[in-house]
């Protein structure tokens, strides 16, 4: 079965360094707000907890948590970790953008 989202092998590490540094759970939660400068934006926390309603995908041990409304908005998608020399990030490859900004962080349907 495929997977609603996709968590790539580098921003799994990087969820897990994050989060033995902070004695945390490795699961990182991914979430659509209103906003940003293309009108959605996305938001990444470490997630201490898991909703009835949350998708949950695993890669090496690591959760990517989204919620039943993000989902429709980022089906698909995969979450990358990417360090270049404008510094380093979590991206999120969405087949679901119609149009995105420079920044990466936010995105029009």
């Amino acid at each position: 079965m495929e997977q609603p989202v996709t968590l790539s092998p580098s921003a799994a590490a990087r969820v897990a360094a994050i989060a033995s540094r902070q004695g945390r759970d490795p699961a990182l939660r991914l979430a659509v707000e209103g906003g940003g400068c293309s009108g959605f934006q996305y938001k990444f926390d470490l997630a201490s907890a898991v909703e009835d309603d949350d998708t949950v995908v695993e890669r090496d041990g690591v959760r990517l948590i989204v919620d039943a409304v993000s989902l429709d908005l980022v089906r698909g998608c995969t979450v990358d970790y990417v360090e270049s020399l404008g510094g380093a990030a979590f991206r999120v490859e969405n087949p679901n953008a119609a149009a995105g900004c420079g920044c990466g962080s936010s995105f029009s349907i």
